[in-house]
């Protein structure tokens, strides 16, 4: 994994654009739109990812966390509900707990 940021988001822009269904590769661009502030492009990787790996529970918060930064609270609310949902199917206490804090914190 390259160490530059420009270099880790063209990486996963690599493999994500030639068809990639691994969840990691999803959910690495994202983040890395995330972490340069680019909110829209995260949240809609995230939509991308969550069509076709619903129960990849982590992007649930990361999302979530994303929309707030951006102010939008309710999507974020959306989010965070539907990742407890998804944590829960998962059988998954830690990110649970997580999400619900996140959820709690907004309100």
């Amino acid at each position: 994994m390259p160490a530059d940021p420009a270099k880790r988001l063209a990486y996963f822009e690599k493999i994500t654009g030639e068809g990639s269904k691994d969840p990691l590769a999803w959910y690495g661009l994202a983040m890395e739109y995330k972490s340069q502030g680019r909110v829209d492009d995260a949240v809609r990787t995230f939509e991308t990812l969550r069509a076709s790996n619903p129960e990849y529970v982590a992007m649930y918060l990361m999302a979530g966390g994303a929309l707030e930064t951006a102010g939008k609270t309710e999507e974020a609310i959306a989010w965070y509900d539907a990742g407890i949902a998804a944590a829960k199917a998962a059988g998954n206490s830690h990110a649970l707990g997580e999400l619900q804090s996140a959820r709690n914190a907004v309100g």
